[in-house]
């Protein structure tokens, strides 16, 4: 949808911003009967009969997004509303009056409407564990127990003061494992013990022990240790807070409290193991994602890996490192991302904005750094637009490219310096698309940049002082299909219109495209490669002794090169964006060596002579013409010859002749007992 099948109220909030109801009028396709002063006070009434009008209505304005969410529910009528800032966000800027094509491009694209994902339910029981030291993690259990049943659990009861009603249970232990996620946490605890109910002057435990267990849905960890959990940050349910900083635990406490009953949360990746290059029968392969979750939600599962829903916090991270596609972001997915991209792109443009660059931003952090620019500073320069994420992590180099593809100049990613640890992923792949834009002939100058910065004078800085980079003429396409279909459509579109017209270009170590070079002096073709690519990329010819490769589908992931028993395999990054990529090649064939009985081919005419040279006549088996002619014959007709020769291997004695009456007569002619007699064979 755009913004011709909705309503729109638009307020310049008391003129702080240069708004021009023609001019926007004209970026949008749409006539606007007015720009607003007050919409939010003495023009409420605008609001009210355009909420009347009983169809969706975009509404200019955040910050009093709930006063009109009141209005709007008071007639059932919340669901026609989407806000859209413009203020901070392209209005309250140095360059206001050059924000008409950004204020449109915001407006048009507020009705997109991605897929939703789908949703994981969470029962919280309330129960809450509160792991800490003295009084004060005493006090937080006290306000939280009003809400929550909280046992305290003290791994240093010093300063304690116990209270005279025990209106919460107090343990002493240490936390040596956890695991699981909200609503369902299991813990390990050594020295653990309950409080002595007569305990004076201090606290006395009794009964302690090691290995205690237990179960809970919350934990509110005030002990200023080690976070017990890898990513604690993204862990549902688990706040970790600096004992010192008694505002952040109250804050815990108010958030922890709401936590109880039943829950929605997204599924933010959908896994396919049956493309996973992690692993083929215990030899290693690709481990992206592994090194690149930050919560710990993805773990070793043999051939492939298993991802926690319940643990995942939604970076995107193993998305946009997975080479396969196997692990798929969901919130939202590929396709209404770049979706998404291209209309606020598409919109930008045909109102005439120039030199756009794209500022990756988390709704929360990037939210309130913006707001920051915009009230203090110069606000965001005119062709710099906002794009906020659940995660700027969950871009990968296949989004990245079809942005760039679509127009886009340049991509901005703003991000918490509290995660900065969390970045390899990102950063690994801007390379990558850097090295790809500039083998195009883009320029040698990044159009990728990470800020990693909370001082909004620095992020101003960063932001003004953009290079101009050389447009890129985009064209919307259709993102539909895997990963690696999107990406090579992408790339298709940039190569069409790159000022470098090559097919090759050299990656950095570790991208997920490249061919696959053999030493023929060593290979064998024993085919063990083919049975391990996850891709399909290396396939062999059936009936015949030959090793073919599909640059288009390789993954560089490595199984190949570590299966390989003669180490005959190198990998070499690349993207080879020519037909030749998609087509089938010849690595490695030899001449056939036909079985000298049914003249089946079975082997290759070199490992059979190497073979027969290195057997016939020297080893036992193979010490006569006839047994060494075995080398020389299929497997069918090897068993067949060793079953009629004289010394068959599998041979057994011959079965003795049934005695018969005849033999107990001419027995007892002979003289001889029925027990003394044997049969003559």
């Amino acid at each position: 949808m755009t913004l011709k099948s909705k309503a729109c109220l638009v307020c310049n909030c008391e003129k702080t911003m240069p708004l021009d109801a023609s001019k926007l009028s004209k970026a949008l396709g749409v006539k606007l009967e007015t720009v607003h002063t007050h919409l939010c006070r003495s023009e409420i009434s605008k609001f009210e009969t355009a909420i009347g009008e009983d169809e969706p209505l975009v509404v200019a304005c955040t910050q009093e997004a709930p006063l009109f969410q009141e209005i709007a529910e008071e007639q059932g009528k919340e669901d026609l509303l989407t806000f859209v800032n413009i203020r901070e966000d392209a209005g309250w800027s140095k360059e206001a009056g050059k924000a008409n094509a950004k204020i449109a491009a915001l407006l048009n694209t507020a009705s997109y409407q991605p897929k939703p994902a789908r949703l994981k339910s969470i029962s919280s029981d309330g129960m809450c564990l509160i792991y800490g030291t003295g009084q004060h993690s005493l006090e937080m259990a006290k306000l939280l127990s009003a809400k929550l049943s909280v046992t305290l659990l003290l791994s240093n009861d010093d300063e304690l003061v116990l209270p005279t009603i025990a209106d919460v249970p107090i343990y002493r232990g240490n936390i040596t494992l956890a695991e699981g996620s909200f609503g369902n946490f299991s813990l390990t605890v050594d020295d653990y013990a309950p409080v002595l109910p007569s305990s004076r002057e201090v606290p006395n435990f009794v009964m302690a022990r090691d290995g205690a267990k237990s179960k809970c849905s919350l934990i509110l960890d005030l002990s200023g240790n080690t976070p017990l959990f890898t990513g604690h940050a993204h862990r549902d349910g688990y706040r970790r807070v600096d004992p010192s900083d008694p505002a952040a635990a109250l804050r815990a406490v108010i958030d922890l409290s709401e936590m109880v009953g039943e829950f929605e949360k997204p599924i933010y990746v959908d896994y396919n193991q049956d493309t996973c290059a992690h692993s083929r029968s215990k030899i290693a392969g690709c481990t992206k994602c592994l090194d690149a979750c930050p919560a710990g939600a993805i773990s070793d599962a043999g051939d492939h890996v298993s991802i926690d829903s319940g643990i995942c916090g939604g970076c995107g991270s193993c998305h946009s490192v997975c080479p396969t596609g196997s692990i798929s972001y969901q919130y939202p997915e590929r396709a209404d991302l770049i979706g998404r991209v291209q209309a606020l792109q598409n919109a930008y443009s045909n109102a005439g904005g120039k030199h756009p660059v794209l500022l990756v931003h988390e709704s929360e952090f990037g939210g309130q750094l913006i707001a920051a620019l915009a009230r203090f500073g110069k606000g965001l320069p005119a062709n710099v637009l906002p794009f906020a994420m659940h995660a700027s992590t969950t871009f990968g180099h296949v989004e990245m490219a079809s942005m760039f593809a679509s127009g886009i100049e340049q991509i901005v990613y703003l991000t918490d310096p509290k995660k900065s640890d969390e970045l390899s992923g990102l950063e690994s792949e801007c390379v990558l698309v850097d090295a790809i834009l500039s083998g195009l002939g883009f320029g040698e100058k990044p159009r990728t940049t990470i800020i990693t910065e909370v001082d909004p004078d620095k992020v101003e800085e960063v932001l003004w002082s953009l290079n101009t980079h050389d447009p890129i003429p985009g064209e919307e396409f259709a993102p539909i299909g895997a990963k690696r279909e999107v990406a090579r459509i992408a790339f298709a579109n940039l190569q069409a219109r790159a000022p470098a017209k090559t097919d090759l270009i050299l990656l950095p170590e570790n991208a997920p495209y490249g061919r696959l070079d053999i030493n023929i002096e060593a290979c064998t073709l024993c085919m063990a490669c083919t049975s391990v690519c996850p891709a399909s990329a290396v396939v062999d010819t059936p009936g015949e002794p030959k090793l073919r490769f599909v640059e288009s589908a390789c993954v560089q992931c490595g199984l190949c090169v570590n299966t390989c028993p003669e180490s005959a395999l190198t990998l070499v990054p690349q993207l080879n964006l020519s037909t030749a990529a998609i087509q089938p090649i010849t690595l490695y064939e030899e001449e056939p060596f036909d079985c000298i009985v049914c003249g089946t081919p079975f082997a290759t005419k070199s490992t059979i002579e190497r073979i027969s040279g290195q057997l016939a006549g020297k080893h036992s088996m193979f010490a006569d013409s006839d047994r060494a002619d075995l080398i020389k014959m299929c497997e069918k007709c090897r068993v067949e010859a060793q079953a009629n020769s004289k010394d068959d291997p599998f041979a057994s004695n011959a079965r003795p002749r049934v005695r018969t009456t005849q033999d107990y007569i001419d027995a007892e002619a002979k003289g001889l007992s029925a027990d003394d007699f044997l049969i003559d064979d």
